[in-house]
């Protein structure tokens, strides 16, 4: 039975440094932040434009050539740039902190066409009034719109039905910080699509977009529409409807991730801040940190406040886990003697083992129970961290200028290490296997070396953790200064 809770920490060490060696390894440069400057001037360029189309069987479509010209739609400090092909180039909004191109990386990162039976085309829009446009070719309307929070939106309609596709292009990028670009698609639940992956579905889709660095471009319709998407190896996501229509609607943004303006925007665009499987614990820190914030404006100072909050409202569970970690080590000579008196004679073992475990009151699986009924809350912490846009740009103290951002000079990640290999020496052992002992002796260097690079904020935290965690362990000792165990 001593094996199980050995097996069980062992897996829950492990389990956590599974999920700090995921970002870590997938991790590369911070950019910088770009100043954003409003245009409400309509501008043409000289350059051309080739498109080549492919038709619905297949085959190719003759390449149009037509002269590029921009539009701007503007509303304040907002400005969104397309072209009369209907490709987005810039979308200006003081909510983002980084510029549009930084977040996209490429010039066009969407582009609408459409097909009229003789495969997907260009549209070749030209200015008929204020936030107006016809293409007399394919005689399509579009009336475009800029609502106060920023949203675009777009109407195409045409006396001709057709079929409409929706290409996202960008490219593969990833941060020191752990950010990575992604394709994602929104239909019951948010999928992440690597930029050069292959995949394809037809799903009823809520919305679409390129996901970077806490910013998201993305692209929803007013109703849920059937449409197939493909995800190809060029950088280019393609999403198009499977059936002719007479009308087309669909709004884009480009926001900064905040999960409550998202949610006030509607149409499920908070969860592309992903909280995974931990959403609903991780609302609520979320919202926790910002009633903190409220009151002392310093998300390092909020984080900390967080979790001691959290240490204390899970302090009973942690109690019941050290004092049983305890007593297991209490017994553990005893135990050996058992194993070792009746090592051919596993029911006999086991039924001397149950009888010591009643009379001293030990229980095998009562250090570990505990500590995994945390592990929502503690994985909860761990994806606010670090999805939460809050702590981008945030600064705590001194050397710490960005929480999102790992510690430039590696003192959060020291001081977290040596604090776990201090409350590894403090926790009572009752690992006799001489691998799993070594593994869990070098675990704090291992998670030392992995959090480097990772948002100090992550690192704060569970430094702050780990320092609440020895002083619980310093109270429950010094209340128990008895060597017997006894029931608790």
């Amino acid at each position: 039975m001593g094996s199980e809770q050995k097996n069980a920490f062992l897996a829950i060490s492990l389990s956590a440094l599974i999920l700090f060696g995921w970002q870590y390894y997938f991790a590369p440069k911070k950019v910088e932040t770009a100043p954003i400057e409003a245009t409400t001037t309509t501008s043409v360029a000289q350059n051309t434009n080739i498109e080549t189309s492919t038709s619905a069987v297949g085959g190719p479509i003759e390449p149009a050539t037509v002269a590029a010209t921009n539009f701007t739609l503007s509303k304040g400090a907002v400005a969104v740039t397309f072209d009369n092909n209907l490709a987005i180039h810039d979308f200006q909004n003081p909510q983002a902190a980084f510029a549009f191109k930084d977040i996209v990386g490429v010039a066009k990162p969407l582009k609408v066409d459409f097909d009229f039976g003789q495969g997907f085309q260009s549209a070749n829009f030209v200015q008929s009034a204020d936030n107006k446009y016809y293409d007399s070719a394919h005689d399509l309307s579009l009336t475009t719109g800029l609502d106060d929070k920023g949203v675009a939106a777009f109407h195409v309609t045409s006396s001709k039905p057709f079929r409409y596709r929706m290409q996202f292009a960008s490219e593969s990028k990833k941060l020191e910080n752990g950010q990575q670009r992604f394709f994602d698609i929104y239909t019951d639940k948010l999928s992440h699509l690597d930029i050069n992956d292959e995949d394809s579905k037809d799903q009823a889709i809520k919305w679409a977009g390129i996901d970077f660095n806490y910013h998201l471009f993305g692209l929803y319709f007013e109703k849920e529409t059937n449409l197939i998407y493909k995800n190809t190896l060029n950088s280019v996501l393609s999403i198009h409807s499977n059936k002719s229509e007479n009308a087309f609607s669909f709004n884009v943004v480009y926001v900064k991730k905040d999960y409550d303006y998202l949610a006030s925007l509607g149409h499920k665009l908070q969860n592309s801040v992903d909280f995974g499987i931990w959403g609903f614990f991780a609302v609520w820190i979320l919202k926790g940190l910002q009633f903190f914030f409220t009151w002392i404006p310093n998300y390092g100072v909020s984080i900390i406040l967080l979790t001691f909050l959290i240490r204390m409202i899970t302090f009973p569970l942690q109690y019941k886990s050290i004092v049983s970690m305890k007593k297991l080590q209490l017994v553990q000579p005893e135990l050996t003697k058992i194993r070792e008196k009746f090592k051919d004679d596993p029911q006999r073992m086991q039924k001397e083992s149950m009888e010591l475990f009643k009379k001293s009151g030990a229980n095998p699986i009562g250090g570990c129970l505990p500590l995994l009924l945390q592990m929502p809350v503690f994985f909860a912490f761990y994806k606010v961290l670090n999805h939460s846009v809050e702590l981008v740009g945030s600064p705590f103290i001194l050397w710490i200028h960005d929480l999102s951002n790992k510690d430039p000079f590696y003192v959060l990640p020291v001081l977290m290490t040596g604090a776990m290999f201090l409350q590894q020496k403090m926790t009572p052992n009752t690992i006799s296997d001489p691998v799993q002992k070594k593994v869990m002796m070098f675990m704090p260097l291992i998670f030392g070396f992995i959090m480097k690079d990772l948002p100090s904020g992550l690192s704060l935290y569970i430094f702050v953790s780990t320092l609440l965690g020895i002083l619980q362990q310093v109270f429950v000792f010094n209340a128990k200064k008895s060597t017997d165990p006894v029931v608790v």
